[in-house]
């Protein structure tokens, strides 16, 4: 879509960073579920799942015209802080 001004391109992006936002918290949902069926704390950090993510997640970006890198550093820094957000909810269910 090409905005006509300035105020119709914010409003794009604010209206992304919501429907983004709550994404994530739905994903964040998930991961403290997926705590429940974890045996243990490295099945918890799983680094072979996070590398296949990240994998996954630079080819995506690549096919929406997304910067790999930028989308790389975007995941690896948010799947940081949902293993500790499910290690939390593993302590919590162990």
């Amino acid at each position: 879509m090409e905005c006509e001004n300035l105020e119709e391109v914010r409003h794009n992006i604010d209206r992304i960073d919501g429907e983004i936002i709550q994404l994530i918290a739905e994903r964040g949902a998930y991961v403290r579920q997926a705590a429940r069926f974890k045996k243990d704390g490295e099945d918890v950090k799983a680094p072979q799942r996070v590398e296949a993510v990240v994998q996954k997640t630079r080819l995506l970006a690549a096919q929406h015209g997304a910067n790999p890198d930028m989308i790389e550093k975007l995941y690896r820094d948010m799947i940081e802080g949902f293993i500790r957000l499910e290690m939390n909810a593993f302590q919590e269910n162990g």
